[in-house]
């Protein structure tokens, strides 16, 4: 997916369209490779901004980015701790 922050970040970094405000940077482990990280609050509170209830965006996160597998860079989301 092209993206003006794969080109600052990582030029194969998998993000997802229209969420880069939700990044809050990447991460890596042994034995994988550089992956994003978004802030599930942001993007839940993105999809609310676009008409979706709460549950609905709840809903539509689980089902379609953290339910989707798309390999070894599949992003991850953080719930931050404040």
């Amino acid at each position: 997916m092209n993206s003006p922050i794969t080109a600052k970040l990582h030029p194969d970094l998998i993000v997802l369209d229209g969420f880069d405000d939700c990044i809050i940077g990447t991460a890596e482990r042994f034995g994988a490779d550089l992956f994003a990280v978004y802030d599930l609050n942001k993007i839940l509170a993105k999809l609310e901004s676009q008409g979706m209830t709460e549950d609905e965006a709840m809903d539509f996160f689980c089902h379609n980015m953290v339910g989707s597998y798309l390999g070894d860079r599949t992003p991850a989301f953080m719930t931050l701790i404040k």
